[in-house]
């Protein structure tokens, strides 16, 4: 393994990727703590001090932007619109004629697509970042309970202050889009996906040292243990597939032979990803942001629904929000996956080639084959799902941790994916200089 690191850093250009990629994460990150114009960076560390941690869609949103959403600054929206970008263009694909052929069309019309998911990301910073000033200059960005700092996080009201930052959070989003694509080109790996891990990452110390100092030692090296352990399965099922042989008949054009190979189709346990958690979490925010905006005045009491609200789909440690998290991620994890992989497609495509799965007939019974296949591999990927996500809550409903705890949820299945995809990538290049990986 140590020789293999070192031969990393002898192969020049290998060197200069892994160079740059790190130069462009540093930046990244000093951009999350430089504060947006008119933003009182006192009063913002005041009350972060007062709140550590946020729940429902903020706390998503402040994760993937590494902290930089509740100490709004310039790249506080994060990777997030980029993220939400992505996912609309791919669901637009099922609605939308004209974007599945573009999805068909190849290089070209993939160039297209990104086109018009960057183009929806600038619309979604620019509406994000409005919504995220109204939140702060209400006082409700930390919380109804918060201290009267928090009512005075912006300095200037007026039009033209509100209008700057809204321009100043939209570029930030523009940067860090202009940043991954950099990474993709010039780097390692995805760059989106690495700026996503390096915000992850760079909350695991502090979310670590916060337990250490709450609840002592012991719970802080239980905490690293079930880290561990948690690791270790994500990665053991994040690699496992069910691999559905093909075999390619025998064709002869001219005087060569084709075909006659074996190949499979590998499906993924976990072919959903992250996705189920992050729609989840958007959809169960929903109804406490309704009854945000339903509070009644002083002195009056709450509707009956409010209270209910309040009560049962706020609290991440109660027992009925965890059924419907855990209900919502099955749900979401077939729905996205339905989207995703088309069985008839791929019937189609292997008929076109000339392949087939043996003992099965191409056409309708192979694409019936394929979702029979794809349904029973995922109700087990969608548990694990689900059972990933509910960690920080059990987390927070037994010992009373913090919702950013960092071994579950989202942040591990991006940090372990994330991480294992760029290992692979170092590897595939160092075989093609020194015909030996990094991995054995």
């Amino acid at each position: 393994m140590f020789s293999a690191i070192a031969r990393i850093f002898r192969t020049p250009d290998l060197r200069r990727k892994i160079g740059f990629t790190l130069g462009i994460i540093a930046l990244y990150r000093l951009g999350s703590f430089i504060p947006t114009p008119f933003v009182d960076f006192g009063n913002v560390q005041a009350c972060l001090a007062q709140n550590q941690g946020t729940s429902g869609l903020y706390e998503l949103v402040n994760l993937f932007s590494g902290g930089a959403l509740l100490q709004l600054s310039i790249f506080a929206l994060g990777i997030m619109p980029y993220i939400t970008a992505s996912i609309i263009t791919q669901l637009l694909r099922v609605v939308i004629p004209h974007f599945e052929t573009l999805h068909k069309e190849g290089q070209a019309g993939q160039s297209k697509l990104t086109q018009y998911t960057r183009y929806l990301t600038i619309f979604l910073g620019i509406l994000q970042s409005t919504t995220l000033i109204t939140v702060a200059r209400s006082g409700a960005l930390f919380g109804t309970n918060s201290g009267p700092e928090c009512s005075s996080l912006i300095t200037d009201d007026t039009w033209y202050a509100v209008l700057l930052m809204v321009l100043t959070m939209t570029a930030g989003t523009g940067l860090i889009m202009w940043m991954g694509e950099l990474i993709t080109e010039r780097g390692i790996g995805n760059g989106m996906s690495l700026l996503i891990f390096t915000s992850i990452a760079a909350t695991f110390p502090s979310s670590l040292w916060a337990i250490a100092e709450s609840h002592g030692f012991e719970m802080f090296l239980l905490v690293l243990a079930i880290g561990c352990v948690v690791v270790i399965a994500v990665v053991f099922v994040e690699q496992s597939q069910r691999r559905v042989p093909v075999q390619y008949a025998k064709r002869m054009v001219g005087r060569r032979t084709y075909g006659g190979n074996s190949t499979y189709i590998p499906i993924k346990v976990n072919m959903a990803g992250v996705i189920p958690i992050i729609f989840a979490s958007s959809l169960l925010y929903l109804p406490a942001l309704i009854a945000q905006f339903n509070q009644p005045a002083a002195g009056e009491q709450p509707a009956a629904w409010v209270t209910w609200i309040t009560t049962y789909l706020t609290n991440g440690d109660h027992p009925l929000y965890m059924a419907l998290y855990f209900l919502l991620i099955i749900g979401f994890t077939y729905f996205y996956v339905a989207i995703t992989f088309n069985p008839e497609e791929v019937a189609d495509n292997m008929k076109k080639y000339g392949g087939f799965i043996p003992g099965i007939r191409a056409g309708r019974p192979t694409a019936e084959y394929l979702d029979y296949v794809l349904t029973r591999v995922t109700l087990p990927g969608s548990l694990y799902l689900g059972l990933i996500a509910l960690i920080p809550l059990v987390a927070l409903a037994t010992v009373g941790a913090n919702q950013n705890f960092p071994f579950g949820g989202a942040s591990i299945l991006i940090i372990v994916g994330v991480g294992l995809e760029t290992v692979k990538q170092i590897d595939s290049q160092l075989q093609q200089r020194h015909y030996e990986g990094l991995l054995r």
